[in-house]
């Protein structure tokens, strides 16, 4: 079994590789702060209370709520597409005698042996993070100087703990389907696609879309001198919607790409309608390249736009809590902080998936091209695939962005319109076009080239 995992993982590096980056960062970010936990755990109660912030454990506490959750979900996405990659393999792997339990096996040794791979630098980048961050809030006077991390190895080896068990139940809800069907029908299965959502996928969709409603009414009925629970309220309920539109991501998907779809078939009626036809019809792989960006554009816009609300309402005149609270330049620096946070997940999350998709799709290019197509139509093609593919992130993203916000504004002014910064949202727009644009282009070239009749045989990968 040790040999199957490790040939897995070697002839698969670039879909381990985006995998093993996710693991990294949560294993990072819980360790940093878990580190600052044990750090104020550590620390005397009178030194404690020499600083003039909030604490050091309420300041890690509202930061590593959202940021392990979110290295947690990028951690789950990247899991989940790397294993849907592998279902051919393990297709053939049933065919030959491979029992359902044996398949598990697999996978779940594929994920152990990646974590511990990525373990000791990421306890590693966590620990530095931990004393970085402190010494921030250090020299701004919201951590006492006497305040140190600790050398003990509990945060790391929680950090170990709870990473391992998300990434195995992850993995153990991906391998469900391929090793509980027979191997013929799975088999035929890791060449097609499923056009319905399962039901209990929906399920689980429509249960986070109630959570986040509920955490959106929480947000928006906070007094207006409890402006930071309004926003951390809104924010959580952006992760969650977040969370149910990864579950119901093929419908969405393919909703938003008929809709879409339309215009860029009269604006490229060639390469427009092969690209619409071909996400459209696949909706599951169209699905993994929106999620990431519509984390990437939800959370920073609701970052961007709850920071620029909160502003506002302090300059024209609200709350004396609410402008010592938001608008000071240390609580400016730890939003920006956070926000910096879960731009790289986020960042990290995009990167990987769409570079795994485009590169998981070279037999059906060489297959295009023994058919008569080009080089230069599948590069036209996946131009249009990208630009549709940004939309409905972008869509996405935005929707999720002024449910929150709209919560926020609502709790913090007395309107659900909240004002919008209209430039730092073009720059957000425009930073998930300049990561989808080349990461499919780029990826996009090397994949249709090579030897068409060779990859469609499965000569190579």
């Amino acid at each position: 079994m040790t040999s199957l995992v490790l040939g897995q993982l070697r002839r698969r590096p670039a879909a381990f590789a985006g995998t093993a980056v996710a693991l990294l960062l949560a294993v990072a970010a819980v360790t940093l702060f878990g580190s600052l936990f044990a750090a104020d755990l550590a620390t005397p109660a009178a030194v404690r209370k020499a600083s003039a912030g909030p604490g050091l454990m309420v300041i890690a506490g509202a930061f590593g709520e959202i940021a392990v959750l979110v290295a947690f979900f990028v951690v789950v996405n990247a899991l989940g597409f790397a294993l849907r990659q592998q279902h051919r393999e393990l297709a053939l792997l049933r065919t030959v005698a491979a029992t359902p339990r044996q398949t598990r096996r697999l996978v779940r040794g594929e994920v152990l042996v990646t974590t511990l791979l990525v373990t000791g630098p990421g306890w590693a980048l966590g620990a530095v993070g931990a004393r970085w961050f402190l010494a921030a809030l250090q020299r701004r006077g919201m951590a006492s100087p006497a305040v140190r991390v600790p050398g003990t190895p509990v945060p790391m080896l929680v950090a170990l703990a709870v990473v391992l068990l998300v990434g195995l139940a992850a993995s153990a809800v991906a391998a469900r389907r391929i090793s509980r069907i027979a191997p013929a029908a799975a088999l035929t299965a890791s060449s097609t696609e499923h056009a319905r959502t399962g039901a209990l996928r929906l399920l689980a969709g429509a249960c986070a879309l109630v959570g986040g409603v509920l955490l959106l009414r929480l947000s928006a009925t906070r007094p207006a001198d409890q402006v930071d629970r309004a926003g951390q309220a809104a924010l959580l309920a952006s992760l969650v919607l977040l969370v149910a539109v990864a579950l119901v991501g093929p419908f969405a998907a393919r909703l938003l790409a008929a809709v879409l779809g339309g215009p860029l078939r009269v604006l490229a009626p060639g390469a427009g309608w092969l690209a619409d036809a071909n996400l459209r019809g696949y909706a599951r792989r169209l699905s993994s390249a929106v999620v990431p960006v519509a984390l990437l554009v939800g959370l920073s816009g609701t970052m961007s736009i709850m920071t620029f609300i909160a502003g506002r309402a302090a300059a024209a005149g609200g709350s004396a809590s609410s402008a010592s609270s938001v608008t000071s330049a240390t609580d400016i620096w730890l939003r920006q902080t956070e926000l910096a946070m879960l731009v790289c997940f986020a960042t990290v999350s995009v990167v990987n998936t769409l570079i795994a998709v485009t590169a998981d799709r070279r037999r059906e290019f060489a297959l295009l091209r023994l058919v008569g197509a080009t080089r230069p139509q599948l590069l036209r093609m996946l131009s249009a695939e990208a630009v549709l593919t940004t939309a409905v992130g972008v869509l996405l993203g935005a929707a999720v962005a002024g449910a929150a916000t709209s919560a926020f504004s609502a709790a913090v002014t007395g309107s659900a319109v909240p004002p919008v910064p209209v430039a730092t949202c073009g720059w957000i727009v425009a930073g998930a076009a300049a990561l989808v644009l080349p990461g499919i282009l780029v990826t996009g070239r090397w994949a249709v080239g090579g030897p068409a009749a060779e990859l469609v045989g499965g000569g190579r990968d």
